[in-house]
């Protein structure tokens, strides 16, 4: 962890997309993937080497479970 450390606000969304080149209403299947730009700029500045929080207000639920260990897998 480096000694700097940057905590970012905001809001996680959950995007849902149709897997390779199909569009919405081909698939039967979903792909989910979380984002938001503060995620997005923890995630990026993690990856840097650059100590990360995000800060958000979540439901409990399996969604934001899901949400908090794909951030987590990116030491977020």
């Amino acid at each position: 962890m480096s000694a700097v450390r940057v905590v970012t606000v905001g809001e996680v969304m959950l995007r849902l997309k149709s897997p390779g080149a199909e569009r919405l209403f081909q698939s039967h299947a979903l792909e989910a993937s979380f984002g938001g730009a503060e995620a997005n700029v923890a995630v990026s500045l993690s990856n840097f080497g650059c100590g990360t929080v995000f800060v958000s207000a979540l439901p409990h639920n399996d969604v934001a479970d899901a949400s908090t260990a794909e951030l987590g897998g990116f030491w977020v």
